[in-house]
């Protein structure tokens, strides 16, 4: 009798032990290949009606706080490192995280953490083997335009040709109306330029006078 008395006594500490804390499922390994992803954690603890707060924490260490969630069921606040875009969606006995615009740089181990803060006792759950987010880089490739996206292309191409159309039109106007001045100016200068001019004295050529010859007289 006695001896069952001290193994109920050692069994019922383990059993608070194991009454005080949840156990917490976590997938082991996310791929991302499109910079987000959802992760669940599933809890061995109803939180309907129930404060609790739920947190994801990054590194071996869980030195980083992705994000959390403080409240109830019905009336949670949410918190978020300004490094994640994080939102959380909170079920009976689920807490979905989901992770958006990751990184590469951002591929590590990931734990999800529950307290229950209200009703009394305080109670957590046991550290889960955590859940590896490997985040691939994106290669973008070029898609084929579709021929409505190419629609303001063509319409951006017209409409540049017009303006190019016009611009040499006022090019070439203003350019004869710049040859037809210039041509006026020339014109112009040149008639001021021909001033009559006064003629002068005009010099009288004189033979000199020689006298005529009589040759009759050598004759005889």
């Amino acid at each position: 009798m006695i001896l069952r008395l001290l193994l109920a006594l050692n069994f019922f500490p383990s059993i608070q032990v194991a009454e005080n804390k949840i156990l917490v499922k976590q997938s082991p390994m996310l791929v991302v290949n499109d910079n987000e992803v959802n992760l669940s954690c599933k809890y061995t603890y109803n939180l309907f009606s129930k404060e609790f707060r739920a947190s994801l924490y990054k590194g071996a260490d869980s030195a980083v706080e992705v994000c959390a969630v403080n409240g109830n069921h019905s009336h949670p606040l949410q918190s978020t490192n300004k490094e994640f875009n994080c939102t959380v969606k909170v079920g009976n006995e689920t807490v979905t995280f989901y992770l958006q615009d990751l990184y590469v740089n951002q591929t590590d181990i990931y734990f999800c953490k529950l307290e229950v803060l209200y009703p009394p006792p305080y109670i957590d759950n046991e550290k889960s083997n955590g859940t590896i987010i490997h985040v691939k880089e994106k290669h973008l490739c070029p898609s084929p335009r579709s021929p409505e996206s190419s629609k303001p292309f063509w319409a951006l191409v017209v409409v540049n040709g017009i303006l190019v159309f016009y611009s040499l039109l006022v090019t070439v106007a203003l350019s004869n109306c710049w040859m037809k001045t210039k041509r006026n100016r020339m014109l112009q200068s040149d008639y001021m330029n021909m001033t009559p001019r006064r003629p002068g004295p005009t010099r009288r050529h004189y033979q000199p006078y020689a006298p005529a010859r009589d040759f009759a007289a050598y004759r005889s």
